[in-house]
């Protein structure tokens, strides 16, 4: 096998910390997990996590903005599975009903949303961070409404709000009360398109 190069190197050092910290993150929440911690359970020194990262928090921000694009990619490659709206609602249901109020991940964003709420930096991070993501589900509404030759009834930046703002109560809902059905952020969907289409 042959040796790997320096920036091949540290590519996967950083590629280790990162599922290192992410399993810590959502196994054990943002404040027990120290970079000593992340350190030391992916077998790297203290240097390799601080070379890497300057602070926690920005690995938090990190690790959750590769949290993001999975999620992301999963709902996008779903809903290109079909044609058909129902199926894909269907899928796209199951989908919200393994994730949506996920415990590790839910806590992990509700805590981080606290600790930056005493930090402007960190706050304007996630602030962009939350665009993006607005952005992404935008993105993904149009195209879904275009795919079925429709119109949303508002602006696809406040259709994004919408069913962001409805999933992310429901999840911390449902990381209390696994009970409750993840239905509701379908029908929210459904709710948004004309009658014709949902009929």
């Amino acid at each position: 096998m042959p040796r790997l190069t320096r920036s091949e190197s540290q590519a996967r050092t950083r590629a280790d910390l990162l599922a290192t910290a992410r399993d810590l993150f959502l196994a054990d929440g943002y404040a027990k997990t120290s970079l000593e911690r992340v350190a030391e359970e992916a077998g790297y020194s203290k240097g390799a996590v601080y070379s890497n990262f300057r602070t926690k928090s920005e690995l938090c921000l990190e690790v959750l903005g590769l949290i993001h694009e999975t999620k992301f990619a999963e709902v996008s490659e779903l809903l290109a599975a079909s044609d058909d709206f129902d199926s894909r609602m269907a899928a796209f249901q199951s989908w919200a009903e393994r994730t949506l109020g996920d415990v590790g991940w839910t806590m992990l964003e509700f805590e981080f949303a606290i600790v930056a709420k005493d930090d402007p930096a960190l706050q304007a991070a996630l602030v962009s961070n939350l665009a993006l993501i607005r952005g992404t589900v935008a993105a993904q509404l149009e195209s879904l409404a275009d795919s079925l030759g429709v119109e949303l009834p508002m602006p696809p930046e406040a259709a994004a709000t919408a069913v962001l703002s409805l999933g992310l109560g429901l999840g911390i809902q449902r990381a209390i009360d696994p009970s409750l059905p993840a239905r509701l952020i379908t029908d929210a969907v459904r709710a948004m398109l004309p009658r014709a289409v949902r009929s």
